[in-house]
């Protein structure tokens, strides 16, 4: 909030709201007319809603976080890019064709019926991403989250084209000239191509990828394939050339909670004031001992290559991604100064603070809310491996005909009427022999060898007789049994014979 031109310091004062809409200055923020200035008249407050946005430009840097960071950003963009092109026999290693409502991971074939499998999933990443938290910080926002590898990969376009930061901040000044008219058309045309190409490969995990290449290349792509792939090509283009920072800072749950899952034990992107306190310009020659400084230069580039626009000497703020930039670009500073290294390092406050030792330091980051986080996440992992592992290859499910209980037929048995489906959850025709038990004399009056096409699902009617004579009344659990041919497992599902009076 701040006060408008204030008159006597005693006078009585009126809040006014100011909202964005009439007539707005440079600075997003509106004007109204300000009241009397006469003595023990009251004076107006102007209380600004929003702030406004200022567009960061981060310099480039070089360090061993950077490369760190480049490195996983190829990484993840191989595997996102080549993962849908890559062949399993006759079909793609990876596609989730929801329109078949199959799954295919390489060599598994899941179902609907499989969430399980999904749900362990969830649970290991959102423990991963605890672990990760409580061990370092915002690793996965600084390194491998989507908005900051691709916003890395527009981010390193726009310098190719329009220069660093002082060449960007100069060009966008400039009035409209032609140079500034063709780098920025260029620009834009390579983001908008990795945007919709980003699209299009993600709609290819969905759609197979070569069907949707051929659709794309004679223009006959699907309504829906069109929508999606210009959907999350709009997305990647808004968020990654527009929006990025503003992404982390306002949209981001994870930045508001991150605080939660911190403690003195974590290791976190942070400024030595002990030792760059206090800070000034000087001469690489000066003893800053004798000018009574810090080692901290205040040459400002730990801003200028933050990718949020914060200044990493003010301490942890939620707005910190965790890129380790300003340590990169710090190291390069001290180094030409002639100062140790270090002076902005991922450190714990337990180790600024109590001046620990790197090998004290790691040891108390290895602490029991690490180990525990690790040893629930390894059990896991272990338990979701090895039930894939073991998993049978088929699915069966038994449903009784509610239109007829029971009935006597022609050669004097009393019969009951089954609905059974049997899914092939592998990628190779199946032939399966189908028996019954539980009462003496039950036998299947129906064909027991059952025959089902690679990754299908059939339902086959069913007729169990048991003899009349002798047949008492009641409900009779039963059992059938559902053995591939050629194969050394068996799968049984229970179900009930009615005998009626």
């Amino acid at each position: 909030m701040t006060q408008a031109n204030s008159i006597n310091s005693d006078s009585p004062k009126r809040i006014i709201p100011v909202f964005p809409i009439d007539s707005a200055d440079s600075s997003g923020v509106s004007t109204r007319p300000r009241a009397s200035s006469n003595s023990g008249a009251m004076e107006e407050t102007t209380t600004y809603l929003y702030k406004a946005a200022q567009k960061i430009y981060p310099r480039s840097v070089l360090g061993k976080f950077a490369k760190l960071r480049w490195f996983i950003v190829l990484l993840t963009q191989m595997v996102f890019y080549g993962l849908p092109w890559i062949e399993w026999g006759t079909r793609q290693a990876v596609l989730f064709d929801l329109g078949a409502r199959r799954f295919y991971l390489f060599g598994i074939l899941l179902y609907p019926q499989d969430f399980i499998y999904l749900t362990g999933l969830l649970i290991v990443c959102a423990l991963t991403l605890f672990l990760f938290t409580a061990v370092a910080g915002r690793l996965w926002c600084g390194y491998a989250c989507p908005q900051t590898v691709y916003s890395e990969i527009f981010m390193w376009i726009e310098r190719r084209i329009e220069g660093d930061r002082s060449s960007r901040i100069r060009l966008d000044q400039r009035a409209m000239s032609f140079e500034k008219f063709a780098k920025k058309t260029l620009k834009h045309i390579l983001w908008i191509s990795l945007a919709l190409w980003t699209g299009f490969t993600f709609v290819g995990y969905f759609t197979p990828i070569h069907q949707l290449s051929r659709e794309l290349i004679s223009i006959q792509l699907g309504p829906w394939e069109l929508f999606w792939v210009c959907f999350y090509g709009f997305a990647t283009y808004g968020n990654a050339g527009y929006m990025r920072e503003q992404v982390c800072m306002y949209m981001c749950p994870y930045a508001r909670f991150q605080s939660a899952m911190f403690d003195p034990d974590t290791l976190i992107v942070s400024y030595d004031a002990a030792r760059g306190e206090p800070r000034g310009g000087r001469s690489k020659h000066d003893d800053p001992s004798q000018l009574s400084l810090g080692g901290c230069v205040d040459c400002t580039l730990c801003v200028q290559v933050c990718p949020t626009g914060i200044d990493i000497r003010e301490g942890l703020q939620y707005e910190c991604i965790g890129c380790g930039a300003c340590a990169d670009v710090c190291d390069t500073v001290m180094e030409k100064m002639g100062y140790q290294k270090g002076l902005v390092r991922y450190v714990t406050e337990n180790a600024l603070v109590n001046g620990l030792t790197n090998a004290q330091m790691w040891a108390r980051i290895l602490r029991p809310r690490v180990l525990v986080y690790t040893s629930i996440l390894s059990v896991l992992i272990f338990i979701i491996g090895t039930s894939l592992w073991f998993r049978v290859p088929l699915k069966f499910d038994i449903v009784r005909d509610r239109g007829s209980l029971a009935r006597i037929t022609d050669h004097g048995t009393l019969e009951n009427v089954y609905r059974i489906q049997v899914m092939n959850v592998t990628e190779q025709d199946q032939t399966y022999r189908l028996s019954v038990s539980g009462i003496d004399g039950i036998y299947i009056h129906s064909n027991t060898t059952i025959k089902v096409a690679a990754a299908q699902s059939s339902w086959i009617p069913v007729q169990v007789d048991i003899p009349y004579e002798g047949a008492v009344q009641g409900s009779y659990k039963i059992s059938f049994e559902l053995t591939p041919i050629n194969q050394n497992y068996k799968v049984s599902e229970a179900s009930v014979f009615i005998v009626p009076h």
